[in-house]
């Protein structure tokens, strides 16, 4: 039994790197709980490692009374002195208990003890030499799945890669080499301690700095990263050395940097653009290879309204936005897009009072404005099926825009009438002009 502990305690200590005295110590708790769970919980129960023996020694201690009202903590003098013959009533006397009488529940119970402290020993060890590798790319093998996670091998450690950060459409098999980027290491708790991601932007800064000397050196940094996992992402990069262009060390020659990156995202293709304080000449950048004939920049709204010609507008939006949508993240300002042609319109006012009305949008009123309904009282005038054609809507819909265009003109010319009215109304002075008209009259003469 000595040997057999010494073992264990030497062979734990080997595999799970975990220090002597941790798992001696979580041995002692362990047998003092089992020896609590046979002689009950108010036992006094003591337990010492012997490093001599190899053995575990666990003493009960009672105390010395005529007649035992109390068995968990009191022995009769009569079995007392079996122990210590000079023993007297009033006297605490401690026993050695055979470990091997506690029964198969106690060390059951032992070892589930033991289990739990050696495994808050490993969470601990693995935190202290992950902790500051937040940030990091690790590489391991796939272990396992768990309900669409995947369970890393990393040495020792496990990790976990989260559905949410795997890169969409991307598949693993056991045993297959990944890399990912370390986001969060947990101290305790059920969670898993290692969490990572390969859809960080993070991620991919971290892969051009392997690929890329300029980057681990400090003379390009990457100012902004803005991805859509597996399929596009954007990188906006300076350099500090007027001779070295940062693009071009990013790209590599014949491409060779950024196909290493781009084969590791899975074909995840990344535009590379240089990064420039000025928001108008970033925006002109990040949207390339669509050109910009004007950025309009809102500083205080932290917009910007960019014009393109009118045949490169889907290009400039790209397919399902994902452009825009790409260069908006990259610049953290809210980006507006739209053709020469819409830019014109928008300036028009009419344009603008046609969109004030009721249950109408800017792709109705653009079809209207292009097709001669160009204001709200050529809309007012229009006929239903006419409307419903052009802006292809229900009759219906068509109805309700013409009758909120009739409205709204009818209060203008209300409101038009009662100004007419007013005016009308004001007191004249003794010469038979309003004193209003005398009042404008003084101004103009002053």
């Amino acid at each position: 039994m000595a040997g057999e502990i010494k073992k264990l305690v030497d062979q734990f200590s080997k595999e799970k790197g975990i220090p002597r005295e941790v798992i001696i110590e979580a041995l002692v708790e362990g047998m003092k709980a089992a020896a609590r769970k046979k002689f009950g919980s108010r036992a006094i129960i003591d337990a010492q490692y012997n490093e001599d023996t190899g053995e575990i020694e666990v003493y009960r201690f009672r105390r010395v009374v005529e007649k035992v009202e109390d068995p968990e903590t009191e022995i009769a003098l009569e079995e007392a002195k079996q122990y210590d013959p000079n023993v007297q009533i009033g006297d605490e006397i401690g026993t050695q208990v055979d470990v091997r009488e506690m029964g198969r529940i106690a060390a059951q119970l032992a070892k589930q003890i033991l289990t739990q402290k050696v495994r808050g020993a490993e969470r601990e060890l693995i935190y202290q030499e992950f902790k500051d590798r937040v940030g990091q790319i690790v590489s391991g093998f796939v272990h396992r799945f768990d309900r669409g996670n995947v369970i890393v091998q990393l040495g020792r450690a496990e990790a976990v890669l989260p559905t949410s950060e795997q890169i969409p459409n991307e598949r693993y098999h056991r045993g297959d080499r990944i890399r990912a980027l370390i986001v969060e290491v947990n101290r305790s708790g059920r969670d898993p301690q290692i969490v990572l991601s390969r859809t960080h932007p993070d991620f991919l800064k971290k892969l051009f700095e392997l690929e890329v000397p300029e980057i681990r050196e400090g003379i390009v940094k990457i100012i902004a990263v803005a991805r859509e996992p597996g399929s596009r992402a954007k990188m906006a990069v300076v350099s500090s050395d007027p001779d070295v262009d940062p693009v071009g060390a990013c790209v590599g020659l014949k491409g060779s940097r950024v196909q290493a990156v781009v084969q590791e995202l899975r074909g995840e293709k990344i535009d590379i653009i240089p990064w420039s304080p000025d928001p108008a000449k970033l925006v002109y950048n990040a949207l390339a290879p669509a050109e910009c004939t004007r950025v309009i920049v809102d500083e205080d709204n932290k917009t910007l309204e960019v014009i393109v010609p009118d045949d490169q507008l889907s290009l400039a939006i790209g397919k399902q936005g994902q452009n825009v949508r790409l260069a908006s993240k990259l610049l953290g300002w809210r980006i507006d897009v739209m053709s020469e042609t819409q830019y014109m319109r928008r300036q028009d006012p009419h344009f603008q009072e046609l969109l004030s009305l009721e249950g109408m949008n800017e792709e109705i009123a653009a079809k209207l404005y292009d097709k001669g309904l160009k204001s709200i009282k050529d809309l007012a005038q229009a006929e239903i099926e006419q409307v419903a054609d052009i802006a292809r809507i229900k009759n219906s819909e068509a109805k309700a825009l013409i009758e909120a265009a009739r409205k709204h003109l009818a209060e203008k010319g209300e409101m038009e009438r009662t100004s007419e009215e007013k005016q009308a109304e004001a007191p004249l002075d003794e010469g038979g002009v309003s004193l209003a008209e005398d009042l404008e009259k003084n101004v103009h003469e002053a």
